[in-house]
């Protein structure tokens, strides 16, 4: 089991930039795949982007791809969300999780572990 802590959330106008960070525990970091989900209210949750183990693979949602970059650090058990050109529309909670797929994994059903959360809000 992994357990899974996500920050960096806030408040930002559209075009602006935010970095989300999320750090594993209870597991060996550089043998699991990691993931980034996203659920706005009213909506379900959804597949943002996922990192192989290695950090050589990697998969972005249509939605996001050009203006989010997700990458990890394994020395600090961290994974991260880089998102750029945010719009309003990418206001959401986010979530990180952990896979132990040896491919890049995109469904939610693909992951066991789970983050709490963090709240992203971006203002038009």
């Amino acid at each position: 089991q992994v357990q899974l802590v996500e920050s960096g959330g806030g408040l930002v106008q559209a075009g602006g930039s935010l970095r989300l960070s999320c750090t594993a525990s209870g597991r060996t970091f550089s043998s699991i795949a990691m993931g980034w989900f996203r659920q706005a209210p009213g909506k379900e949750r959804e597949f943002v982007a996922s990192i192989s183990w290695s950090g050589q693979g990697t998969y972005y949602a249509d939605s996001v791809k050009g203006r989010f970059t997700i990458s990890r650090d394994n020395a600090k058990n961290t994974v991260y969300l880089q998102m750029n050109t945010l719009k309003p529309e990418d206001t959401a909670v986010y979530y990180c999780a952990a896979s132990s797929a040896v491919f890049v994994p995109i469904t939610i059903d693909d992951y066991r572990d789970w983050g709490q959360g963090t709240q992203v809000t971006v203002s038009s």
